[in-house]
């Protein structure tokens, strides 16, 4: 049944050129002047606190942490996508040629095989489709809108079709205002961000998170993620 993440290969074109972050010059003590009598001031990185999420039972609290360990598996994939699109966008802008330009895709697309097809085939299903809204998030364009502008119309039916029968979309986007298992997600985005388990990576989607906070602030978590459960794992 993984086998089905082979899918998700079409990803790879959107990560070929990921680089390594250059390297922040290290500040000395000779770069700061001392000025006698006078102030300083130092501007201050923005800090968050978030008060400790309260679960209503041990069972909610499992089931929260199971679907936190899904997100941080996807989330470095579709963080990878959103690096790098801009830079395939660059690359692809003095080529003219669709043949030419198809052609550049397919050689990034081998190449990405090689280096990732391993890691994404073994993502559970639940993993596979929460990647599938996370790239949405990042780039702002849902998987099937990805393949069919780099690859074909054709390639794009063809992937959703044949994902279709595993209960998959590549059309799913991610909506955490109307969604609340991808609220659920979100909300396991921020606090990774804020403790440095995840690499924040800004959205291409408008996303109010203490907006959606006080819009599940009552929100079974346990209820919520038992219904997915029972609807695509049973």
């Amino acid at each position: 049944m993984k086998k089905i993440f082979i899918l998700l290969l079409f990803i790879l074109p959107l990560m070929l050129f990921s680089q390594n972050p250059k390297k922040k010059k290290k500040q000395s003590l000779d770069e700061f002047y001392i000025i006698k009598n006078d102030s300083l001031t130092i501007p201050l990185d923005e800090v968050i606190v978030f008060d400790k999420r309260e679960f209503k039972s041990k069972k909610e609290r499992r089931y929260y942490y199971w679907y936190y360990k899904k997100v941080q598996k996807a989330y470095p994939f579709a963080r990878i996508a959103s690096d790098t699109l801009v830079e395939i966008n660059k690359q692809l802008e003095g080529i003219k040629s669709k043949r030419k330009r198809k052609k550049q895709v397919k050689k990034i697309q081998e190449y990405m095989e090689g280096e990732f097809s391993d890691q994404l085939k073994k993502l559970t299903r639940t993993e596979g489709r929460i990647l599938i809204k996370l790239v949405h998030r990042q780039t702002g364009e849902t998987m099937y809108e990805l393949i069919k502008e780099y690859r074909s119309g054709w390639k794009a039916f063809w992937y959703n079709s044949t994902a279709n029968m595993f209960r998959l979309s590549l059309k799913k986007e991610y909506n955490p205002s109307e969604e609340a298992l991808d609220f659920i997600v979100e909300d396991i985005l921020q606090r990774s961000f804020n403790t440095g388990t995840l690499d924040r990576r800004d959205p291409k989607l408008e996303i109010d998170y203490f907006k959606l906070l006080n819009q599940y602030h009552d929100i079974d978590i346990e209820k919520e993620i038992t219904s997915y459960i029972d609807k695509y794992m049973k």
